[in-house]
């Protein structure tokens, strides 16, 4: 009994033709960039450095606050896997004692004022939040942007010596707290 390649053929055949329809060349795809690359943000208060890594997610179009990101509800503090602080001094953030160390940061924003919430748990997904790891959490002050910010960005404002400001912002909100370095 002889077997004939020809189904063989046509069934390769159609495989490339189909992936070159869906790539428009059979070469191989780059892969996709991070939606909500990586992102940092750095001061040196004093002689320490405080790092705060997070991924910066951007509006596309859609209603953040009180949409995405719901009102009362603890939120990631940008995307992906969770924001994380390093501090090498301790620290008052607020009305709150941080020792120098590792931290997440996840923040709590209402229509009326924001919380900004510092956790104790690290290295997990930006979605896993456990209270019971919170060292404490310290309401923030609440601005506006003169202009929409596209990408949401951590940053530290007015810095001098060992005192600065921690800033998040993201389309119409500037959240900020003073940040000090203690001995």
């Amino acid at each position: 009994m002889r077997f004939s390649r020809l189904p063989l053929i046509v069934v390769v055949l159609c495989c490339c033709v189909a992936g070159i329809a869906a790539t428009g060349s059979l070469a191989a795809q780059p892969a996709p960039k991070f939606v909500s690359p990586p992102a940092k943000a750095e001061v040196k208060l004093g002689d320490a450095d405080v790092t705060i890594d997070y991924c910066a997610p951007s509006i596309h179009g859609r209603t953040i606050f009180g949409g995405l990101v719901p009102y009362g509800e603890v939120w990631r503090t940008g995307a992906n896997a969770a924001t994380t602080l390093k501090t090498g001094t301790n620290l008052q953030i607020g009305t709150l004692a941080v020792p120098a160390g590792t931290y997440t940061l996840y923040s709590l924003p209402t229509a009326d004022g924001w919380t900004l919430i510092v956790n104790k748990q690290t290295g997990q997904w930006g979605t896993v939040y456990d209270k019971a790891q919170d060292l404490g959490r310290v309401p923030m002050s609440t601005g506006s942007n003169s202009v929409p910010v596209e990408t949401f960005v951590i940053d530290f404002e007015k810095t001098m010596g060992s005192a600065t400001e921690l800033h998040l912002k993201w389309a119409g909100v500037d959240a900020s707290v003073q940040v000090n370095a203690v001995k």
